[in-house]
Parts: structure tokens; sequence; C-alpha cells
């Protein structure tokens, strides 16, 4: 089986999620890459160092530039003769790219698999990730999501894929760029934060949840993400959502402070290596997956925590 994968980037750099997706891709068959953007020849070459694909398409045109998915959708079609499987990671961008996909191929998709069973059987979480399914396509092409969190990354370096130039229709006309405000921070993003500090609606309003869980997460380094619960009481933006209508993570240690353990936040982070919990309810369903619970007033636990760490 032929599989092309999509690279997602910044047109600097090509993104983790990318790594995950390409191993998965590697255990269905050949992997080739594709690279869509403008002036990105430099970030065609970074994947070409990524192991084990065998080339890379690179799509260099203004239309492919802001990665509208009405655009890259017809590109990937046009080439989805040579191949038997389109596989993008499950990101933001992924999951609008992915649908369109195989909507023009009349195919249908298979949505953040977990793990590759066969050639076209692959499993994924149903119910919030209380139940995992084993799916089966007897479609001629497959479109495949790939959930990041259930997949090793790929080495980024080591490759040495040829890179060969394809272009598409261009720009389809349906929508356009119109501009983009990109929060900007010095801790890590959240997909690939090895650790990261959560808080809850416990934690009172904006100016309280950055008092105690911003200075946690400066001491360790780490990304700072919430429940859906305190995103839409405005304490942080939306960036900062873990769960399952948020971002899925799995961080070596994920801290949840003030968290109950709703069911749709724990299906998107109870995949990390070690869960730390910090509730004065002892009852809390988020103790049921906590590796450490610690049944406390966070705001005094939370800031005695924090003023040990060196």
């Amino acid at each position: 089986m032929k599989t092309l994968v999509w690279v997602e980037h910044d047109n600097a750099s090509v993104k983790d999620a990318t790594l995950s997706a390409v191993t998965a891709a590697a255990s269905m068959g050949d992997v080739d890459l594709l690279v869509a953007g403008k002036g990105v020849r430099a970030v065609a070459e970074q994947a070409a160092n990524i192991e084990p694909a065998r080339k890379v398409l690179l799509a260099d045109d203004a239309a492919y530039e802001h990665a509208l998915p009405e655009n890259l959708a017809p590109l990937v079609v046009g080439l989805m003769q040579g191949y038997d499987a389109f596989v993008v990671p499950a990101t933001t961008t992924g999951k609008n790219v992915a649908p369109r996909v195989a909507a023009l191929l009349d195919v249908m998709q298979l949505s953040e698999i977990i793990s590759v069973e066969g050639r076209k059987t692959f499993t994924r979480t149903i119910y919030a990730g209380n139940a995992v399914a084993t799916v089966e396509s007897h479609d001629a092409k497959l479109v495949v999501t790939v959930r990041g969190t259930a997949f090793d990354k790929a080495a980024a370096n080591g490759g040495s894929a040829a890179i060969e130039d394809v272009s598409g229709p261009g720009d389809a006309g349906t929508s356009r760029f119109v501009s983009a405000e990109i929060a900007r921070s010095e801790r890590p993003e959240l997909t690939s934060a090895k650790i990261i500090v959560s808080g809850g609606r416990a934690l009172k309003d904006a100016a309280t949840f950055d008092e105690v869980i911003t200075p946690l997460a400066e001491k360790l380094g780490a990304g700072v993400g919430a429940s859906r619960a305190a995103v839409d009481a405005g304490y942080v933006p939306n960036d900062f959502q873990v769960g399952q209508t948020g971002k899925i993570v799995a961080p070596e240690v994920y801290f949840a402070i003030g968290i109950s353990g709703a069911i749709q936040h724990l299906a998107g982070m109870k995949d990390s290596k070690t869960i730390i919990a910090i509730n004065k309810d002892e009852d809390a369903p988020i103790f049921q997956v906590a590796d450490i619970g610690l049944v406390a007033d966070l705001f005094k636990a939370v800031p005695e925590l924090t003023g040990k760490i060196r």
C-alpha cells in the first residue's frame, strides 16, 4: 500500500503532529510526504530527512500558503491516483482538510485512529474514549486522520527522500485568507509539552488562574492547559482547552488542579504517563484516573508546592 501524508507546518518547520502521522502511515505501507505552501522548499528539505519517507512532493504555490482546505483538497485528490491512502494528523487543520478530500473521492473517512490492525483495519476510540472500536474500510482509497498521542513520533533525521515538484488546480476561488491572530507564548505548545499544568473552574476567575497556575508552570517549564469549564468561564483562551472538544494531549506529567474530571476532559488527557490531581473533593472523578492524588485546598497546596520547587 502506498500512503501520502500531508505535512503540517508553519511555513518554517514541520510540526510534531506530522511525525506521529508518518509512524501510522509507515505501518500501512510505503510513505510519501506532501508539503504545500508558498516559499516552503526549506520545509520540504526538512521533511526529506524524516524516516521512512521515500519521496517529498512539493506544491509551491500562493494558493496553498495558508493551508486553505478548499484549495488543498483538490490538490490532494489530483495526486491520489498514485496512492492507496491519504493520511493527516488529527489537528484542527488536518481535520479541516481530510473530510473534503474524502468527499471529493466519495469515500468514508476513518477518524482519529489509534492503531493499525491490518491493511484496511484500524481501531479508534468512541464514547469519549470509554470504548475502542475496530473499523474496516472497503473503499478503494482510504482517508485517515491520526490521533498523535497514540503513535510514537517518526525520526526527524536520518532520512534521504527525494524532493519532487508537483502542481495542482491552484486557487479554487471559494475562500480567501483574511488575517490570523496568533497567540505567542514562551511556554511549550500543549500538544508537544512534556509537562502540562491544567486548571479548572475552581480557580474562580482569570486573575486567580494566572496567579495560581502560571508560577507552577514556569517553575516546571510546562505548558498551561484548562478544562472546558474554565475556558467557558473566560479564565483563559480557547487555545488552552484540553479535552474531547479541545486538544488531545499525552505528556509525561499532567497536573489537574481544581478539575473535577468530567468525561470530556478525561478523553483528552487520560493517556498522560503520570497524572497528578489536586482537588478538595475526595469523590471527584479525576482521582479515578490519577496516579497521584492530593485531597487539599488548591489555594494553599499549589503555592506551597510551587515554593518548594527550585
